[in-house]
């Protein structure tokens, strides 16, 4: 029955984070006056569909995606013949081509948006579940006290660790990780004075089966809650979040993270599946963490990404003028080529650590 559960939470954590991409360009597609043929979730065959106006709302065989059909978006007209159920007398919209190049934007950006504000939603509730929320204001110290003999005390609030600003607790202990040798330079609040401490050494070395790794060496205090700490804290958490995504990226842009430790659909479906043995609370947390990605992913400058869009448009509020619609395909066909193949590599990859348990 694990299987069937994994299953099911995958298709509905994968199925919701799609849904609501495609609607946030549907619904400012819409609001733009462009004329959108199709909404559809999923890829390949249609499995059922409707029309309602002039635009077409179908689910298809494969769960693997969704999109919606602009009228112009690709600089060519779309081939009626491929809708031949919507009606020819139903009001249409404008061309994506004929909208100004602000409204455009709006529309190619909506997908991320929506994935963003779903994962301050899904960490609104995640945090209105927790008992207590925790802060970055020291409490005390446990082990053999490294951080507070080179600097930390009680009452410090932590701002920042090696220049990066932390917005929750996991901050430190993401940071203190980052670091060589269990030591970093903090930015503390200490009496309504905000102070530099460097050198700090915030870890004790652990013995025994865990010789080598860190334990953090300090605690914090919690936080009474309440409707503006717990919507300040799923703030936090969504800026936090986003952050960690981009620090990974440039991880792996640096050299830090090899390409053999990405990874891909199955790898994920194996997190929900651990999520899902855990609870609803872990389910909630990785739903976050993979939408808040999907966001700011679909953002980056790539061609066939929303973020590549979004610079052709930029390109053409500068060069007033778009680009010839043929370069354009071109550049878009070749970014989903490459895309197609790392998530083809990423995807072997997870299978091959799958069989090698």
């Amino acid at each position: 029955m694990s299987i069937v559960y994994t299953i099911i939470a995958s298709l509905l954590v994968f199925g919701v984070i799609i849904f609501l991409h495609e609607l946030g360009h549907f619904v400012t597609a819409k609001l733009c006056g462009i004329q959108v043929n199709e909404f559809a979730m999923g890829m390949g065959p249609k499995l059922f569909s409707f029309v309602k106006g002039s635009t077409r709302y179908a689910l298809r065989l494969l769960p693997i995606g969704g999109f919606v059909s602009m009228e112009g978006e690709d600089g060519e007209e779309v081939d009626q013949e491929l809708y031949p159920d919507i009606p020819p007398d139903a009001p249409r919209g404008k061309s994506f081509q004929q909208v100004s190049v602000g409204k455009r934007m709006i529309v190619i950006a909506a997908g991320a948006a929506m994935n963003l504000i779903l994962g301050f939603g899904l960490l609104l509730i995640l945090v209105n579940m927790q008992s207590v929320i925790t802060s970055r204001t020291i409490s005390g110290f446990r082990g053999d006290e490294m951080s507070r003999q080179t600097g930390l005390q009680v009452g410090d609030t932590i701002l920042a660790v090696n220049g990066r600003r932390c917005f929750i607790a996991n901050d430190v202990v993401y940071e203190a990780a980052r670091s060589e040798k269990a030591t970093a330079d903090f930015t503390i609040l200490r009496n309504g004075q905000k102070v530099q401490l460097e050198d700090v050494t915030f870890a004790t070395a652990l013995t025994g089966e865990q010789e080598g790794q860190y334990m953090i060496d300090f605690t914090v205090q919690p936080l009474e809650k309440n409707f503006f700490n717990v919507l300040q804290e799923a703030g936090n958490w969504t800026i936090s979040y986003a952050r960690l995504i981009v620090l990974s990226l440039v991880d792996f842009v640096t050299g830090r993270v090899e390409v053999n430790q990405l990874s891909g659909p199955v790898g994920i479906v194996q997190v929900i599946n651990q999520a899902v043995s855990v609870g609803i609370d872990a389910v909630l947390n990785i739903m976050a963490l993979i939408t808040i990605n999907v966001g700011i992913f679909n953002l980056l400058p790539l061609p066939a990404l929303d973020g590549g869009k979004l610079v052709l448009l930029v390109v053409e509020k500068i060069r007033r003028k778009p680009m010839n619609p043929k370069y354009e395909g071109m550049i878009n066909l070749v970014g989903f080529a490459a895309l197609m193949l790392l998530i083809l590599f990423v995807t072997f990859n997870d299978i091959g650590r799958l069989i090698g348990g």
